[in-house]
C-alpha cells in the first residue's frame, strides 16, 4: 500500500519491476535526502546472499534470499548511513525535521504560530480562540511576558498554557504506536473571546459604536487580529493571517451541493473524519466558515468547491408528510417527498439501517409498505427539533448496498435486495457479480518489496488468478483494471457504482510508516467501512488465515477510497507484506500465489452460503 519512494542501487536505478534481485547491492527504501519525522527508519533492499551487509560497519539480519529490512534510530537533522555489501557500497543521507515550531532568534512570535491561520466567519456570540507561540530569551518565564490580541477595541489576554499531549497521526495504528506524547507548550499563549454587545465594529470603512451585534443585518468584518507580544517595556506587533467576520444570524448565506456526493466531514480540513456523503442538490444555510470550508448548519463541514451559494434564499426548512416506496427487480426505493432538499445521514446497524433528515419537521400520519422482500417494518420519530428520523427494520442481518439521490426535492433511499445465489453444486456463484480491483497501476506503483518489485504487479498478478478461481465458480467477474495503466480512485469508485455487483475486493500487499518494524511485522490483514462490509471483511480474514495458516495482521475499520462506496459491501484485502523480507519470499512465489487465489475464492463461496 505504501507508495514507492525511490530505488538506490549501486549502478543503476531500477526501472521495472522485477521478482529477483540483480547480482548487486540494491537499497529500495529510503532513497538519500529522505525526510521523515519520525524517530527510526527501515531500511528494505537486497544484496547476494554470500558475505554480510553492513550498515554502518554493524551486521544486519537477511532473510534466505538475501532481502533486509532493519530498522535504525534517527538523531534530529542529518542521519548518514553507509551500507556495504563486500566491495559494494551505498551512501544515504536521512533527515530528521521536528514536529516542533522552529523559534526565531530574539523577541517573535514563531513562524506560522498565529491562529486563526485563515479568514474564519462565526455567529455572534460564538467562542473565538487564538493562540499564538512566543519565543522568550534564555531563563525567562512565560508569566513575565504578555502576549495579548487587538479586534475591534477589544484586548484578548493569551495566557501561557501548561503541557499538553501530542496525538501521533492516523497512520500510528498500523504499527501500535498510537499512545499519546507529551508536548512542551513552553512559550504557547492560548485565549478566547465572544463578540459581547454593545461593540465598536467595523461596517466597510466606517467605525460604528454600540451595536447589538446579534440584531445585525449584515455581515460584520472585524479585520486582522492584531497580536503584540510585551517583555521588559519591549513590544513586538504582529498582524494575524486570518481576517475574522460576524455573521448575520437574519442572513445567513445558503449553500447548494453541486457535485454528485458532497463530502461533509467533522472539521474543516481533509484531516478531520467523513460523514454521510451530501447528495447532489442538497442545500443548508452557511454558519460559519474557516478558508475554504464552509459549517452547515447540522453541524458538518464541506469545502466550498462542492458546493454554491443561493443568492437571497431562506435557510431551508421542511415538513415531511407521507413515505412512498417502490419495488424495482433489484431493490426497494423509498422516497421522501420534500419541501426543498435538506442534508441527511445513514447509520447501518445489525439488523436496521437509519436514515436521518435535518431541518425537518414530522406531519406523517400514514406509511404504506407492503411485504417487502428486504424489509420488515419502518419506524419513524421525530428524535429533537428539525430531525425526522425513519429506522427500516430488515429480514435478514446482512445488507447489500444503498444509494442515495434527489429527484428534484424528493430524496430517494434505494436499499438493494439479497442477489439470488446459484444452487448449482458445481457452480455456486452461478449468477454472482463481483468486482475486482487490482490495487495501484501505471504511474501509481505502490509499495515495493526488497529487490524493487512494484506491489502495482504482484495485486495485478494474484487478482487475474483470483478472477479465474471466480470463473470457475459461476461468477461474473469485473476487473478495474487488467493491465498496467492509470486508474484514479475515483474512476474505480465509479466502475463499482455502476456495474453494482453482489460484493467488490480491493486486492493490496501492505508496507509500514518510517518508524514500523518490519522485520517483525506481516500478515493477512482485511479492511472494511460501512457495517455491510464487516461479515465479508471478518469472514475473509479468518478463513486465509485457518486455511493457508498465514499470520494474522488484523480486521481493521479504514476510511480507504475502496471501502466507502455504499452501493456494495466493498473490502480491500493486503494479502501479505511487501517490507517483511520473508513474507515478501512468499508473496512473488508463482505456487503461493496460485494458493491464495484459490484460499480467496473458496473462502467467498463459503461466505455468500452462510448469509443466504
Amino acid at each position: 500500500m505504501k507508495k514507492l519512494l525511490g530505488l538506490v542501487v549501486l549502478s543503476c536505478i531500477a526501472t521495472s519491476s522485477v521478482a529477483l534481485a540483480e547480482p548487486s547491492l540494491v537499497v529500495v527504501f529510503p532513497q538519500t535526502n529522505y525526510q521523515t519525522s519520525a524517530e527510526k527508519i527501515f531500511f528494505l533492499g537486497t544484496a547476494p546472499t554470500d558475505g554480510q551487509v553492513l550498515i554502518n560497519g554493524k551486521p544486519i539480519t537477511r532473510s534466505q534470499a538475501g532481502h533486509f529490512s532493519p530498522s535504525l534510530p534517527l538523531q534530529l537533522g542529518e542521519n548518514l548511513f553507509t551500507v556495504r555489501h563486500q566491495n559494494q557500497e551505498v551512501q544515504i543521507k536521512v533527515i530528521r525535521v521536528s514536529t516542533q515550531a522552529e523559534l526565531p532568534q530574539g523577541l517573535a512570535f514563531a513562524k506560522g504560530s498565529l491562529t486563526p491561520a485563515s479568514d474564519i466567519a462565526r455567529l455572534p456570540g460564538e467562542l473565538i480562540c487564538f493562540s499564538a507561540l512566543a519565543k522568550l530569551p534564555e531563563g525567562v518565564a512565560p508569566p513575565n511576558a504578555s502576549v495579548s490580541v487587538n479586534l475591534a477595541n477589544q484586548t484578548i489576554a493569551l495566557s501561557p498554557q501548561p503541557q499538553q499531549a501530542q496525538l501521533p497521526n492516523n497512520l500510528a495504528a498500523l504499527t501500535g504506536r498510537n499512545q499519546p506524547t507529551a508536548q512542551s507548550t513552553a512559550g504557547k499563549y492560548e485565549g478566547c473571546t465572544t463578540l459581547q454587545p454593545p461593540a465598536t465594529i467595523l461596517y466597510g470603512n466606517n467605525i460604528i459604536t454600540g451595536v447589538v451585534v446579534p440584531d445585525a443585518t449584515q455581515e460584520v468584518d472585524l479585520g486582522q487580529p492584531q497580536f503584540q507580544l510585551t517583555l521588559n517595556g519591549k513590544t513586538i506587533t504582529q498582524p494575524g493571517t486570518g481576517k475574522i467576520q460576524i455573521l448575520s444570524p437574519a442572513q445567513l448565506p445558503v449553500a447548494e451541493v453541486i457535485v454528485d456526493s458532497g463530502v461533509a466531514r467533522t472539521g474543516p480540513s481533509t484531516d478531520y473524519s467523513r460523514l454521510t456523503p451530501l447528495p447532489k442538490g442538497t442545500r443548508a444555510a452557511v454558519t460559519g466558515r474557516e478558508g475554504e470550508w464552509l459549517r452547515l448548519d447540522y453541524g458538518a463541514w464541506i469545502n466550498s468547491n462542492e458546493t454554491r451559494l443561493l443568492p437571497g434564499a431562506v435557510p431551508p426548512r421542511t415538513i415531511i408528510r407521507s413515505v412512498g416506496y417502490r419495488q424495482l427487480s433489484n431493490a426497494t426505493e423509498i422516497v421522501f417527498p420534500l419541501q426543498v432538499p435538506v442534508p441527511v445521514s445513514v447509520q447501518q446497524g445489525e439488523r436496521n439501517i437509519t436514515l436521518t433528515l435535518y431541518n425537518t419537521t414530522a406531519q406523517t400520519d400514514i406509511i404504506r409498505l407492503d411485504d417487502d422482500p428486504l424489509i420488515s417494518r419502518l419506524d419513524w420519530q421525530q428524535i429533537a427539533p428539525g430531525q425526522a428520523q425513519y429506522t427500516f427494520n430488515l429480514k435478514k442481518a446482512q445488507q447489500w448496498g444503498y444509494k442515495l439521490r434527489y429527484d428534484g426535492t424528493t430524496l430517494v433511499l434505494a436499499l438493494r435486495h439479497p442477489p439470488a445465489i446459484g444452487q448449482k453444486r458445481s457452480k455456486p456463484l452461478s449468477g454472482i457479480k463481483i468486482v475486482l480491483d487490482p490495487g495501484h497501476g501505471g504511474k501509481e506503483s505502490g509499495a515495493a518489496g526488497p529487490t524493487g518489485y512494484l506491489e502495482k504487479d504482484i495485486n495485478l498478478t494474484v487478482s487475474k488468478l483470483l478472477r479465474d478461481e471466480l470463473v470457475q465458480q459461476g461468477a461474473t467477474v469485473v476487473m478495474t483494471r487488467d493491465t498496467d495503466k492509470d486508474l484514479s480512485l475515483p474512476e474505480r469508485q465509479a466502475i463499482l457504482s455502476q456495474e453494482e455487483p453482489a460484493i467488490a475486493i480491493s486486492i493490496h500487499h501492505n508496507s509500514l510508516p518510517d518508524d514500523g518494524d518490519a522485520e517483525k511485522t506481516k500478515g493477512f490483514a482485511a479492511f472494511w467501512y460501512h457495517p455491510q462490509a464487516h461479515s465479508l471483511a471478518m469472514f475473509l480474514h479468518n478463513y486465509v488465515v485457518k486455511k493457508l495458516g498465514r499470520p494474522s495482521y488484523g480486521v481493521l475499520w479504514d476510511n480507504l477510497a475502496l471501502t466507502r462506496p455504499a452501493a456494495a459491501p466493498s473490502v480491500l484485502l493486503e494479502l501479505g507484506f511487501m517490507s517483511n523480507p520473508n513474507e515478501f519470499e512468499e508473496v512473488v512465489n508463482p505456487a503461493k500465489q496460485k494458493k491464495m487465489a484459490k484460499a480467496l475464492a473458496q473462502g467467498i463461496t463459503q461466505w455468500f452460503s452462510s448469509v443466504r
